[in-house]
C-alpha cells in the first residue's frame, strides 16, 4: 500500500510540475530570407501551436534577402496570437531587421547588430527610391504596430546614413529588451524563476519537410526552370524523343511539386503552364509563321512560373488595391532562367552534336541505301498544271489527292491556307513535293 501511495504521489507531483513548465518553441533562422525561409517560419508557427508552446523563440542570424519573403514572415508574426521573441544571435540585417521589429520582444547577443535595411539588388547596388519608400513604409508601420519608435526603423532604410544598432544602442532607443549570450539566458529574462522546456523545430521536421525546404531554394528553382525550358528547346531542335523531354518533365515536377504542396502553386497556375506549352507547340508545328499563339504561349509560361513562386494573397493590399511588388523578383528570375536555358541549350547542342554523347540525348541515324532506305518520290513533273483537290488542309503544308485517289505531300507556294476539298493547281515539283497555288 505504501508503494502504491508513493507512486501516486510521485505522478501527481510530476503532473503539477509539468503543468507549471513554460514551453518555448525555438525556430532557428540562420539563412538568407527567401521562400524557403518564409516556409520555415510559417510552418514553425503552426508547429508551435501543435506543440502547445507558450512562447515562440526566433533564433535569428541573417544578412537579409528578398523583401517579399520578409514581408510575408513579418505578416505571419504580427498575426500570431502568442508572444514571439527575437533572439539576434549575431546579425539581423536588412530583411532580418524587419522581421525582428515585428516580434514582441528583442534580445541580442554581445557583438550582434540590427539595421542596415536599405533595399539593394543582387549585386549590392542601391535600388531606386521607389523601392526604398516601400521598405521605409513597412519598417515604420511595423515599428508602430509593436510600440517602437518609427523614426528609428525608418532610419535603418535611409540611403544617406543607414542606421545599424549595437545591443547597447538598441536598448537605449527601445529596440532591445536585454543582452543575452544563450537561448537559456533569454528565457530566464523572459520568465524568471519559472521552469521551462525548449522544443526545437528541427526535431519536429519530417524527411518530407526537409526535402521541400531544400527544393524551395531559389538557386535550385532557377535550375529547375532551366531544365524545363532547355529540355523543351533541345527536344524541338533535335529529331526523335529522348533525354531532353525527360529532363523537362523532371524539371517541371521538381519545380511545381513543392510549390503545390505548400499551396503556393495552385491548379490554375499549373494549367496555365500546360496551356502555354500547347500554344508554343501549335505555333511551331501547326500554325505557319510566328504570331499570337507563340507570344501568348511564352507569356503564359512566364506568368505561370512567376505566379507559382508567390502566395497570391500577397498581391492584394488591405485597401483592396493590387500590390505588384512581390511579382518583380519572380518575374526577373524566370526571365533570367529562360534566357540562360536557351543560350545554354544552343551551346550544349553545338558542343555535343559531333560526339557520341549526343546519341544519348536525341535520335541521330543515317539512312543509308545499303540499309534499305530510298530517296524521295520522283517523276511527278506530269502533274504540273493539273488541278488537284486538297486532301488534308494546307497550312500551308498538307496533302492533296488526284482524281484517281493518289495522295501526295503538297505546300502552297505563296503561303496562306487552303481547306480540305478546295481545288489547287500544281505549279512545280521539288524533292517529291508538289508546290501549288489556289485554283
Amino acid at each position: 500500500m505504501k508503494r502504491i501511495l508513493t507512486i501516486l504521489a510521485t505522478l501527481m507531483l510530476s503532473f503539477y510540475a509539468n503543468a507549471d513548465e513554460v514551453v518555448f518553441y525555438r525556430i532557428r533562422l540562420d539563412q538568407d530570407i527567401d521562400k524557403a525561409a518564409q516556409r520555415l517560419v510559417v510552418k514553425g508557427l503552426e508547429k508551435a501551436d501543435e506543440a502547445g508552446a507558450d512562447y515562440v523563440l526566433l533564433d535569428l542570424d541573417t544578412y537579409g534577402g528578398a523583401v517579399d519573403a520578409a514581408d510575408s514572415i513579418r505578416t505571419a508574426i504580427l498575426r500570431y496570437e502568442k508572444p514571439v521573441i527575437a533572439y539576434i544571435n549575431m546579425q539581423a540585417a536588412s530583411a532580418g531587421a524587419l522581421i525582428s521589429i515585428a516580434c514582441d520582444s528583442i534580445y541580442m547577443r554581445t557583438g550582434s547588430s540590427i539595421g542596415a535595411a536599405t533595399v539593394v539588388n543582387q549585386t549590392g547596388e542601391v535600388m531606386p527610391d521607389k523601392y526604398q519608400s516601400f521598405m521605409r513604409g513597412m519598417m515604420r508601420s511595423t515599428a508602430q504596430a509593436m510600440g517602437r519608435d518609427p523614426e528609428i526603423a525608418e532610419s535603418m532604410v535611409d540611403t544617406a546614413g543607414v542606421l545599424s544598432l549595437t545591443p547597447k544602442e538598441a536598448i537605449k532607443v527601445g529596440y532591445c529588451e536585454g543582452i543575452a549570450e544563450t537561448v537559456e539566458e533569454v528565457i530566464n529574462k523572459v520568465t524568471p524563476d519559472k521552469s521551462f522546456v525548449i522544443k526545437n523545430m528541427e526535431d519536429d521536421m519530417t524527411w518530407l519537410d526537409k526535402l521541400i525546404q531544400i527544393l524551395l531554394n531559389p538557386l535550385l528553382q532557377s535550375i529547375f526552370m532551366m531544365m524545363i525550358v532547355g529540355g523543351i528547346f533541345v527536344e524541338i531542335r533535335t529529331p526523335g524523343i529522348g533525354l531532353p523531354l525527360v529532363t523537362a518533365i523532371v524539371g517541371a515536377l521538381l519545380y511545381f511539386a513543392p510549390l503545390y504542396v505548400e499551396q503556393l502553386a495552385v491548379s490554375w497556375e499549373i494549367l496555365l503552364f500546360v496551356v502555354g506549352l500547347v500554344l508554343i507547340a501549335l505555333e511551331i508545328f501547326v500554325i505557319p509563321g510566328f504570331g499570337v499563339a507563340g507570344i501568348s504561349g511564352i507569356v503564359a509560361v512566364v506568368a505561370s512560373l512567376a505566379f507559382a513562386m508567390i502566395d497570391n494573397t500577397d498581391l492584394l493590399r488591405w485597401d483592396g488595391t493590387i500590390n505588384l511588388q512581390p511579382l518583380l523578383r519572380p518575374v526577373a528570375l524566370v526571365i533570367f532562367s529562360l534566357t540562360a536555358a536557351v543560350f545554354g541549350s544552343v551551346w550544349l547542342v553545338r558542343r555535343l552534336y559531333n560526339t557520341r554523347s549526343f546519341d544519348a540525348i536525341a535520335l541521330r541515324q543515317e539512312m543509308k541505301a545499303e540499309d534499305g532506305f530510298t530517296g524521295v518520290v520522283s517523276g511527278l513533273d506530269h502533274l504540273v498544271g493539273e488541278e488537284l483537290t486538297v486532301f488534308a488542309d494546307l497550312k500551308p503544308a498538307g496533302k492533296v489527292s488526284t482524281a484517281d485517289g493518289r495522295v501526295y505531300e503538297a505546300i502552297l507556294a505563296f503561303g496562306g491556307y487552303a481547306e480540305k476539298g478546295s481545288p489547287v493547281r500544281v505549279i512545280r515539283t521539288e524533292q517529291g513535293r508538289l508546290y501549288c497555288e489556289k485554283a
